[in-house]
């Protein structure tokens, strides 16, 4: 599990294509500290299981699945990713709970610079429409944040300097695409009125 607070970046050194993975090398210098093979990492809010350690050169294999539903098949050589390691027993919780399943990708449709922070208007998918609420929590590439204005097409973040300064969302335009993990209290309160109320789901 994570708290969507992300530590910083990091830079994909490698991406190697194979028969049913991609193999993602990434320069963890400075996230490194007691990691272990089979220890879990979020990349750009992708729950990621370390293959093999080289330093500070951390390998991870990314399935057809993941690739599907994120934005790591699109990473390359140089790209830089978010990065979280897992949440540990007393360790603060900052954010909201997060899987690092991500449910789906979402195109960044808008984007408006606001003094030192930035708006984005992102699209709503119809398949989390409805958990995608005002004031709710979300996940984007791995950060925990609250929904602002929310419409039938698209809904806003409203980011702030430091999130800027520690994660990508700064570099990402009009046309990119994102991660995007649903709360998964949200969800079980909204399945379970919708349920209740014999709405199909």
């Amino acid at each position: 599990m994570y708290t969507g607070i992300v530590v910083g970046t990091a830079p994909v050194i490698e991406v190697t294509e194979g028969e049913s993975v991609r193999t993602l090398n990434v320069d963890l210098d400075g996230y490194c500290a007691d990691l272990e093979i089979g220890a879990s990492v979020s990349l750009d809010g992708v729950c990621m299981t370390v293959v093999s350690i080289d330093g500070t050169d951390v390998c991870f294999d990314a399935i057809e699945e993941t690739l599907t539903r994120s934005t790591l098949g699109e990473l390359k050589s140089g790209s830089l990713v978010n990065v979280e390691r897992s949440l540990k027993m007393g360790d603060e919780l900052g954010g909201h709970i997060l899987s690092g399943h991500v449910m789906m990708t979402a195109r960044i449709l808008e984007r408006n610079e606001q003094g030192e922070g930035i708006d984005l208007s992102i699209e709503n998918p119809s398949e989390a429409q409805p958990y995608i609420l005002e004031k709710g929590f979300i996940a984007i590439d791995g950060m925990s944040l609250t929904v602002g204005e929310v419409s039938a097409n698209e809904f806003a973040l409203h980011i702030i300097p430091e999130t800027l300064r520690v994660t990508t969302i700064g570099q990402k335009k009009v046309g990119d695409y994102v991660n995007i993990e649903i709360d998964s209290r949200t969800q079980a309160v909204v399945d379970t009125i919708r349920r209740s109320m014999g709405v199909s789901e």
